[in-house]
């Protein structure tokens, strides 16, 4: 498998170097990660990760129709060994399942080998060409497919999402795809394409048709997804209402559609709804409410419940039912911003809590220091333990992040 991606990468390379009088861009960004993290058990040590992620970003615009883009990750870590197997938060780059092909994500050490406390690894995250026609814009390769409006949990989301405690979100996970894109007016547009899986595996793959229009100063967006052999049918609804943002998005699922005997009692809804607002272009905020049909009220249920089709293919990971998501941003000064983000599991009830302050050193240098707090009931059983609240089960973060953009 790696003797074919380094083919195709050559092969790639090759065409870029060989297109001429291309306009070529080249950029990226390092980032460094530390963490530190205690178990929900007071009994266990606190740990801890270093984490590096330096970025290369490399597009080739030969002509207006056409463009190539290529992006490589490369992520050394320096953390406690528990965390290769085992991570209380998602750290570093996070994986895809809809890849056609792809090279061993860990560099260092072999797959066969004991692993320390060191671990290198890499990601092909971008490859692809795009055309551009009069009729529609056309996709082909690893790019990035995401959905939705809403601020915390998107429902229509679900090819390569990212958790709620994710430390990096700047760049999606890539998916091997073809993507068509045929505008609609002024502000319509039909999108439509195939999401590869492993080996070209129809089981592992996904299809989708999405439409988007305006109408009545509103955006309304339809998404119908075939995924895994489960049909989604989402909503997305956003517009303004007075000075505030308004959003919509939902998403009903059913599982196993095309089996010759679907289980209706795995078909599940989530839904979001939320609103947000700027006081004097200083001041950010947002509410939203998500509705995760899923999940279960009850904690002693949780770990039971993973075992629906929602949390083993439909990218569901709140394990409650009813969450309450405020948020905001306030600009201390113009190189210094504070902000805050909660999410309120409001059935058990559990909370987790992240406030962080960012400083802007220069144009392209950003330092950052946060936390994540989890309040709730914590496990009774240390030796087997059993949630009693959804937050309350995990455990307390504090980071530092630093960031160079070139």
């Amino acid at each position: 498998m790696r003797k074919i991606v380094t083919l195709v990468l050559c092969l790639v390379l090759i065409l870029f170097i060989r297109i001429a009088n291309a306009e070529l861009q080249l950029g990226g960004y390092y980032k460094n990660f530390f963490t530190t993290f205690n178990s929900p058990s007071t009994s266990e040590p606190m740990m801890g990760a270093v984490v590096n992620r330096l970025r290369l970003n490399l597009s080739y615009i030969p002509a207006d129709s056409l463009s190539f883009a290529f992006a490589y990750d490369f992520t050394p870590r320096v953390q406690d060994p528990l965390l290769f197997t085992e991570s209380a938060f998602a750290v570093g780059i996070a994986s895809s399942r809809y890849r056609l092909i792809d090279f061993d994500p860990r560099i260092y050490p072999d797959e066969d080998e004991p692993i320390g406390n060191v671990g290198i690894y890499h990601n092909l995250d971008r490859a692809s060409v795009q055309f551009s026609t009069d009729f529609a814009d056309i996709s082909i390769g690893r790019d990035a497919i995401a959905w939705g409006s809403a601020r915390i949990v998107n429902p229509t989301d679900v090819v390569a999402p990212y958790t709620y405690d994710q430390l990096d979100t700047e760049d999606r996970v890539g998916v091997d795809a073809v993507r068509v894109r045929i505008p609609v007016g002024a502000l319509g547009e039909v999108d439509t394409g195939y999401i590869f899986g492993a080996d070209f595996n129809f089981d592992k793959s996904a299809i989708f048709l999405r439409t988007q229009l305006n109408a009545v100063e509103t955006d309304f967006s339809v998404l119908l997804l075939e995924f895994q052999r489960d049909l989604l049918v989402g909503l997305d609804v956003t517009r303004g209402i007075g000075g505030a943002g308004f959003w919509f998005e939902t998403a009903y699922v059913f599982a196993e559609s095309f089996a010759d005997e679907p289980n209706a009692s795995d078909n599940y809804l989530r839904t979001s709804v939320g609103l947000d607002y700027s006081f004097g272009g200083e001041t950010y905020t947002f509410i939203e409410y998500h509705f995760n049909g899923a999940g279960t009220n009850k904690p002693k249920d949780f770990l039971a419940n993973l075992d629906q089709p929602a949390y083993t293919r439909g990218g569901v990971y709140l394990l409650g039912v009813h969450y309450l998501a405020p948020g905001f941003s306030h600009q201390l000064t113009p190189l210094i911003s504070f902000s805050g983000q909660l999410l309120f599991n409001l059935s058990d009830p559990s909370a987790w809590i992240a406030p962080q302050i960012a400083y802007n050193i220069a144009e392209d240098i950003h330092i950052s220091v946060g936390s994540f707090f989890s309040f709730g009931k914590r496990p009774t059983n240390e030796d087997s333990p059993e949630f009693q609240s959804e937050f309350g089960s995990y455990p307390n973060l504090f980071f530092t992040s630093f960031r160079i953009y070139f």
